[in-house]
């Protein structure tokens, strides 16, 4: 919990700085394929900071997480197994320090693919469910690369729009809100976070 709560201030010290929207733009991208943190949390507060801009911030959310996607998609195509079908070092790499990874989960998650491969992809992207183990299964499983994108530019792009319309339009008692419950929501927030990998485990 400590450490993600950390994470988490780190991230949402960017709001604060004139680098922020190249942060939410690179922390998008980067969610996508290997870091734990989701992007809304730098995109509520950019959007909170300048309500006027908050589609284009989901915009730019959106956009580089489709890109990260792909990222991950690539990961796990090209980088994934070696020659004779075993896992590289890279594979063993994310399983030993990125939370959520497992040989165990990857052995199972291919089955799902066979049976959901849509949904799957759509659920893990507009869901707490850590959408870097699906875009890196996909391509480590040569999942049909038109329908993922698809798939993830759909519930991507529903996920941060809907976060952005929201603040567009509540903005100011939003940030009431958050104001005062704001340790409370934090601790929500990890919460779902570390939720999102028991569900994932639950699900596969």
């Amino acid at each position: 919990m400590n450490y993600f709560r950390k994470l988490y201030n780190w991230v949402l010290h960017w709001s604060d700085t004139k680098y922020g929207v190249p942060a939410l733009f690179i922390l998008s991208l980067a969610e996508s394929s290997f870091f734990p943190i989701p992007p809304d949390v730098l995109l509520i507060a950019l959007a909170l900071g300048m309500q006027s801009k908050a589609l284009y911030y989901g915009f730019i959310c959106s956009m580089a997480s489709v890109l990260g996607a792909i990222v991950g998609y690539t990961i796990g195509y090209y980088a994934w197994w070696n020659s004779i079908g075993e896992y590289t070092a890279i594979a063993m790499f994310f399983f030993n320090h990125i939370p959520g990874f497992s040989s165990e989960l990857f052995a199972t998650i291919q089955q799902k693919f066979d049976l959901y491969n849509f949904f799957i992809v759509f659920t893990a992207g507009f869901t707490p469910i850590p959408f870097k183990i699906i875009t890196i299964s996909a391509g480590a499983f040569n999942i049909n690369f038109p329908m993922f994108i698809i798939a993830s530019t759909i519930s991507r792009s529903a996920r941060f729009f809907l976060v952005a319309m929201l603040i567009k339009k509540y903005g100011k008692p939003i940030t009431a809100f958050i104001d005062k419950y704001f340790n409370i929501l934090s601790i929500a927030f990890t919460v779902l976070l570390i939720g999102g990998f028991f569900a994932l485990k639950l699900l596969f």
